[in-house]
């Protein structure tokens, strides 16, 4: 047996200290159609009721084998709350954007932090979540939870269309609202730690090298991360979709303590990037892999990821909802094959 608990693992992998093993967690969604029916916790309505998204989040745990917990399942709660209109999606469908805000450059200008924003309709829901987690597992188990970064939000708030226009022809609209919107993510990150998380994922992947180029990024959206992780007290985790490798130099050095990659990204030339300045968590296909593949082929590249030096053990993305469990138990157990060599 181990002589830490799954939390105290976590939290000293993100720490960058001497462990045992490598630790086996989802920072990203953990929902699925097999874990809502041994649960009767189904989409929408789990991600709308704070006992129920916190009922299917502990089953990715202790049904699925994950060593952590995660919520939520989805990531329109920021957007809701600072205006977008959502449609509530369906058992294997997540929320998603309908309308947003920002049709035009002066629309930004009515983009503010609600009062209220910590007692939304949303962020209420996953504040409670995160405390049940908590008084349930939080003492043994790491309770992470997803907060939508400046960059996706702001791609939601203005829609896409002029997210990318808007960043070409004028940034500093694009600036300014992600300015609001990383005090946003600042307040409510802050607020679930209050409640009980051990660690928040920022999801960001309109930040990326696939949607703008790395020198916006470092011009635009680099400063924010670095407010964010300044004004964040507790352990954070940025995550971005899509080939990152063009911009691990600079994330590295933005204050997180750990980056989800998917599967785009080599692990081991990532880890030359990166040095010893971040901890790295992926990343195993969610939808090439653990999707559509059996546990054998998850195992080889579970093995693979280890091989080259992962620090935690990962889905490369969020678990799309009909993935089969027993692909995801394959995970822990390529990592316990792994280390008893």
């Amino acid at each position: 047996m181990s002589k830490f608990t799954l939390k105290e693992r976590f939290e000293k992998t993100l720490k960058g200290e001497a462990l045992d093993i490598v630790p086996v967690c989802s920072v990203t969604q953990t929902g699925t159609v097999e874990l809502m029916e041994i649960t009767e916790a189904y989409w929408p309505q789990a991600n709308y009721n704070a006992e129920k998204m916190a009922m299917l989040a502990l089953a990715g745990y202790e049904v699925a084998g994950f060593e952590n917990v995660r919520c939520p399942f989805d990531t329109t709660v920021l957007a809701e709350t600072l205006g977008c209109t959502v449609d509530e999606g369906s058992i294997d469908i997540q929320p998603y954007v309908t309308d947003f805000p920002c049709k035009s450059k002066k629309d930004v200008k009515n983009i503010t932090v609600p009062d209220s924003l910590l007692e939304s309709r949303r962020t209420s829901v996953v504040l409670d979540a995160v405390e049940i987690l908590d008084e349930n597992v939080g003492e043994n188990v790491p309770v992470v939870a997803g907060v939508v970064g400046p960059a996706g939000l702001a791609s939601m708030l203005a829609g896409m269309r002029n997210y990318l226009m808007w960043f070409v022809t004028n940034p500093v609209v694009v600036e300014e609202l992600m300015g609001v919107l990383t005090d946003a993510c600042i307040e409510y990150a802050n607020g679930l730690f209050e409640r009980g998380a051990h660690a928040i994922t920022l999801i960001d992947s309109e930040a990326g090298p696939d949607i703008i180029s790395p020198q916006m990024f470092e011009e635009s959206v680099f400063p924010l991360y670095r407010k964010f992780c300044r004004k964040v007290k507790g352990l954070k985790v940025l995550h971005m979709c899509g080939d990152a490798t063009a911009v691990l130099d600079p994330l590295a050095d933005a204050g997180f303590e750990g980056i989800s990659i998917e599967e785009k990204v080599g692990v081991s030339f990532a880890k030359e990037i990166t040095g010893d300045r971040v901890r790295l968590i992926g990343n195993v296909s969610p939808s090439d892999t653990l999707l559509t593949k059996g546990p054998k082929a998850v195992m080889i590249e579970a093995t693979a990821c280890l091989e080259d030096g992962i620090d935690i053990l990962a889905p490369g993305c969020g678990l799309a909802p009909h993935t089969p469990l027993e692909n995801i138990k394959a995970l822990i157990r390529a990592r316990d094959n792994y280390f008893s060599q």
